[in-house]
């Protein structure tokens, strides 16, 4: 694997488990804080969300399964006739190809790696905030003690050491998958194929086509339902997108308030003169 050659992760929802040793193996690894113990309504969700300190967070998705819909051959199993199902899967940052976290850090705290991911320096990060709002996924965010910002690094520091990810190394079923993004992505096609060649026409891909609104993911999923049912915006956009026009129209705007200003100064001295 060259230096050159982008890497990512493909996360296969269709045989997670939901044994969160993802998440523990994430928290070991990169000495992350816990995220408490106590309930929180959410099935077997202690972490509810990505954050500071949740870098891999395992959602627990229980709900009615659909009419006419046929049974999904899920890792965990369901009993026949089981009204309910689950649906499992193991979020994470995205690592975007067009990364709005990067476009708005004014401290160059945010920073892409020479494997296409994206890292915050936390010894550089000043706590502006200005990268959590411009995440089109919510995935960055700042921890209360100093305002800092935090998200997954993919294990930059493994990378580097010709190792995997900490969470793709834990995974026991391999629903999540880490190595070359073409190969994953190609991979991830041919997974798709079988799932629906096995009775699951609701399987798809999310996350993994460059000429989506952020130009692709970094870490990209399949799904077995609409996204929205995981909690992913439906078609997400880099929220920089129209900041090249903006300065476009603001720097035109600049130079006629300009023009008017020299053209007012050079009338009235005109009429001074008279």
């Amino acid at each position: 694997m060259s230096e050159q050659e982008r890497v990512g992760f493909f996360t296969d929802t269709s045989v997670c488990i939901g044994c969160k040793a993802c998440e523990v193996a994430c928290k070991e690894w990169n000495a992350l804080p816990e995220d408490g113990l106590s309930l929180t309504a959410m099935s077997y969700d202690n972490t509810e969300a990505l954050g500071a300190s949740t870098w891999r967070h395992v959602a627990f998705i229980e709900q009615p399964r659909p009419d006419g819909r046929a049974e999904l051959p899920l890792a965990g199993g369901e009993p026949e006739g089981q009204d309910m199902r689950w649906l499992m899967s193991s979020d994470v940052c995205k690592h975007c190809t067009h990364a709005a976290c990067l476009d708005v850090c004014p401290t160059g705290a945010l920073f892409r790696t020479e494997f296409g991911t994206v890292v915050v320096q936390e010894d550089v990060c000043n706590g502006c905030g200005y990268c959590v709002p411009a995440c089109p996924y919510g995935v960055i965010e700042q921890r209360p003690a100093d305002g800092r910002a935090f998200k997954c690094t993919m294990c930059y520091d493994r990378l580097g050491a010709g190792q995997e990810p900490a969470c793709a190394k834990a995974c026991p079923t391999e629903s999540i998958q880490f190595g070359p993004l073409d190969e994953l992505r190609e991979r991830a096609a041919l997974r798709v194929d079988q799932l629906r060649e096995e009775g699951v026409p609701g399987a798809r891909l999310y996350g993994h086509d460059p000429d989506d609104g952020v130009g692709g993911d970094g870490a990209f999923f399949l799904l077995l339902d609409e996204p929205e049912v995981y909690g992913l915006p439906p078609d997400p956009v880099v929220t920089t997108r129209d900041l090249p026009a903006m300065w476009k129209h603001a720097g035109a705007a600049a130079l006629a308030l300009l023009g008017g200003v020299a053209v007012s100064f050079a009338s009235a001295a005109g009429g001074g003169r008279g």
